[in-house]
């Protein structure tokens, strides 16, 4: 059951009418009684979608969403579970019975010792990396951004907000940040409370397009979408003068439809931005430094102390910033570990599905099938 398709395509329906054949047809054709809605806030007891622009409701989640950390039998992972960006298919306007196969998504590995991967968004255009240019200016946290954000399909923007305060100095950004602009990726300064200045984005919000908002606590990234919107919606707070640190104004993530026909997702500020393992470096902004690496005298060089690296020569000769470098070798690592664990994690599943596979026959076995 598919409501009315402009409704749908203003919150980023990705088709005009039904889909065509494949998997979301197939799903919405098990659910008859269902329709297609959209993930636009994420609570711990529940969700709330919409099927139109300002037409929300709360929703309940599938059972299997709900299962306590411990419980083991029918519990689904939580990069498995619905997100803001997600399409879902709910049943009598109370509760959603599907999920519909993600377009793109973006993660980051979800904070603490065990290895767990938490997702940001789904069903991406654009992702606005966001970074004030006062003290919370740092190309390296950028670089650290553009890593974690890659996904097939998404475009990465650098945004550069408070372009109208006293000191702000544009031009020195985009000099710190050649070598990210050098991939191709934009980088843009704005006043993020001026509607002609914020007009620089029109280009990557088009309408039917979803781009997610990225970035730290007092960055601008409410005062952008505000300005966006038009209408003061978004709670906003002054950052702390002495270190231009932010307060968490915005407490969850949102999906809010916007006037020219896109949606935006805001987000909370990020205070801690691991990699899940899944990361190519040459996506994610260090293409250059991977070119180089391509031309080392060893293919396992390292770019420390070995003859013929010619990453360490382009840093000698002044062709690579010396502290992007040290970034890349850092992320480079980090990078390595997370796909350590991953493989642990992933192989210790695959384990365990064996096991059980075991246990059900020696069951069958002894008691027989049911």
């Amino acid at each position: 059951m598919i409501p009315a398709a402009n409704a749908l395509r203003a919150i980023g329906w990705p088709w005009v009418g039904a889909p065509g054949p494949g998997p979301w047809a197939e799903a919405i054709a098990a659910h008859p009684r269902a329709a297609p809605a959209r993930v636009v806030e994420q609570h711990r007891s529940g969700y709330v979608v919409a099927d139109g622009p300002d037409r929300a409701l709360a929703v309940e989640s599938l059972p299997e969403w709900q299962r306590p950390a411990g419980y083991r039998k029918g519990k689904v992972a939580p990069e498995d579970r619905a997100v803001v960006g997600d399409w879902v298919l709910v049943e009598d306007g109370k509760r959603i019975v599907a999920l519909l196969p993600r377009r793109s998504a973006i993660k980051r590995g979800a904070a603490g010792e065990h290895y767990r991967q938490q997702l940001i968004a789904a069903n991406i255009d654009t992702v606005l990396v966001v970074c004030g240019l006062d003290g919370d200016f740092n190309p390296r946290r950028i670089e650290r951004y553009l890593l974690l954000v890659q996904a097939d399909g998404v475009t990465p923007v650098v945004v550069l907000t408070k372009a109208d305060r006293p000191g702000a100095d544009a031009g020195a950004a985009r000099d710190a940040l050649a070598g990210i602009a050098a991939q191709g990726i934009a980088v843009l300064a704005v006043n993020a409370k001026d509607p002609d200045s914020v007009a620089a984005l029109d280009a990557f919000l088009p309408p039917g397009a979803t781009a997610v908002l990225v970035g730290s606590s007092g960055a601008g990234k409410s005062t952008l979408t505000n300005t966006l919107l038009g209408i003061d919606r978004m709670k906003t707070a002054e950052v702390r003068e002495h270190d231009a640190r932010g307060r968490h104004t915005t407490t969850h993530r949102a999906l809010i439809a916007l006037p020219s026909g896109a949606c935006l997702i805001d987000t909370p500020g990020m205070r801690e931005l691991k990699p899940t393992g899944e990361e190519e470096l040459a996506d994610g902004g260090f293409a250059d430094v991977a070119a180089l690496a391509e031309q080392c005298r060893f293919r396992d060089c390292r770019h420390a102390r070995e003859p013929g690296c010619a990453v360490r020569a382009a840093v000698e000769a002044g062709m690579l910033d010396a502290g992007r470098l040290a970034n890349y070798l850092k992320l480079r690592d980090e990078v390595a570990g997370a796909a350590d664990k991953l493989a642990t994690r992933l192989a210790q599943k695959a384990d365990a599905r064996v096991q059980g596979k075991a246990l059900n026959k020696r069951l069958d076995d002894k008691y027989g099938k049911h």
